[in-house]
């Protein structure tokens, strides 16, 4: 790969980087004064999920869930593709560690719910990125040989 082709998917990759810290951690309701005061930890698994769906909630329900899953799946493709990372047991890992920051500075910052669920959900979309980046590259790779 070239070092422009590379330097250019840093860039989008860092961009991409910035927004998911925006929607995140960094929101409107992101201030200083917040700091270790309105952060909330939900270890239940899918509290949340289970009460969008008793409030018949679909939109709310399809946004959050498929949201955490989709927002994290350019992190694993980024990982696999640059060839930061060899294995998708290994991928996962990473994007469960960066999951894990996000959700630490959200209860630090107070800009959001920590959450289990988002763990769990964060991680499966980084290994479908890294998975959707080995197939491609298997089926490229089989139809070159």
């Amino acid at each position: 790969m070239k070092g422009g082709h590379r330097r250019g998917i840093t860039l989008l990759f860092i961009i991409y980087l910035a927004i998911v810290l925006r929607i995140t951690v960094f929101r409107s309701t992101f201030t200083v004064q917040n700091l270790c005061l309105n952060g909330r930890i939900i270890l239940t698994f899918f509290e949340g999920y289970i009460a969008l769906i008793r409030q018949r909630n679909w939109f709310s329900f399809i946004y959050l869930f498929f949201g955490n899953i989709v927002w994290f799946v350019p992190f694993g493709m980024y990982l696999q593709y640059m060839g930061k990372t060899k294995t998708l047991l290994r991928t996962a890992a990473c994007g469960l560690l960066f999951s894990l920051c996000i959700e630490t500075m959200q209860y630090v910052f107070g800009t959001g719910y920590s959450e289990l669920d988002d763990l769990i959900l964060n991680t499966i979309g980084t290994w479908i990125g890294a998975a959707m980046v080995r197939m491609v590259f298997q089926k490229s790779q089989g139809i070159a040989g």
